[in-house]
């Protein structure tokens, strides 16, 4: 077989895995970026490696396998980037990840919404590497613990060890959470959280001040990244601070809303227009955590020269 049909054939092989691959990759690293990285370097790795794949294991785990080593000998460069909790739950380098680039099998278990949410992936990272790959393996994708231990090079003691403390830390991160990830879950907004968005978009582009404070949870956490922190605010703080920030508010710029999802959460893509300028400009991507009606956690994120989230420039 000559060298460019073996590639024709491997890349026909190993191409249908590539968007769960990213997936998993996104979970180890909390980074939309560096999960688009790590997953053309599995593949690499894995051209290179193919003498060695024997078939004894799966074409699909022979590849999350490679996947999860790759993500674990980044995580140890990334020395300067590492996760900084502020109060216990902000990860500075975390990206949404949009819903476009999911796999497209609505039944798929690894992209299950409850592991592919923001405060899911947030919890993640604050697992230490190894604890972080064990756990992923284990609890979401539902790997055998001599699979993992073999993918990992480790002992099934180990590996044992590694999954109880994770999920200990997991626990902490996420009090109020369904803990058995490999329940089947929705991937489907509710309505409720379809109802929340459209108005938190209608007070948006009104500049509703009172409509947008009677969305927000009196304990909501707020958080606008790449900047550092999360904070726990009550509803009418919240707006006076985006007020007083120049932000939001009668006589401020015009806004435009349009509605999306990433993470398989409800999401408005924020579109700015100043008062010199006809266009309305991407600006920031609002993720919600709807519970019981009402927004419990808002998450900006700045939207401008990311075209991996398929939104246009301007509206």
């Amino acid at each position: 077989m000559t060298d460019a049909a073996e590639a024709s054939r491997f890349a026909l092989v190993t191409e249908p895995h590539r968007r769960e691959l990213q997936v998993h990759c996104y979970r180890m690293l909390a980074n939309y970026d560096d999960a688009q990285d790590m997953t053309q370097e599995t593949f690499l790795r894995a051209w290179r490696k193919r003498a060695s794949f024997e078939g004894r294991a799966a074409l699909r785990t022979w590849l999350y396998r490679i996947a999860t080593n790759a993500c674990l000998d980044f995580l140890e460069k990334r020395n300067d980037r590492t996760p900084v909790p502020v109060e216990g739950s902000e990860v500075a380098h975390l990206q949404p990840y949009p819903d476009r680039m999911l796999p497209e099998d609505p039944l798929d278990a690894a992209v299950a919404r409850e592991t592919i949410e923001l405060a899911f992936v947030v919890a993640v990272a604050h697992l230490p590497p190894r604890q972080r790959a064990v756990f992923v393996l284990r609890d979401v994708l539902g790997w055998p613990a001599s699979t993992a231990a073999d993918a990992l090079e480790l002992t099934l003691a180990s590996v044992t060890s590694a999954l109880q403390r994770a999920r200990v830390t997991m626990r902490e991160q996420l009090p109020d959470r369904r803990l058995d990830w490999r329940s089947p879950a929705t991937h489907a907004l509710s309505d409720a959280e379809r109802g929340v968005l459209r108005a938190y978009m209608d007070a948006h582009e009104r500049n509703d001040l009172d409509g947008l404070a009677s969305l927000l949870r009196d304990d909501l956490r707020f958080a606008m990244l790449p900047d550092p922190g999360t904070v726990t605010v009550g509803a009418r703080d919240a707006v006076d601070g985006w007020v007083s920030g120049g932000l939001f508010g009668p006589g401020m710029d015009d806004w435009r809303a349009v509605a999306t999802t990433v993470n398989r959460m409800p999401a408005a893509a924020l579109y700015r227009r100043a008062p010199d300028d006809p266009e309305y400009r991407l600006f920031a991507l609002a993720v919600l955590h709807v519970v019981d009606g009402e927004i419990a956690e808002l998450t900006g994120f700045d939207a401008t020269d990311k075209p991996w989230l398929g939104l246009p420039a301007t509206s």
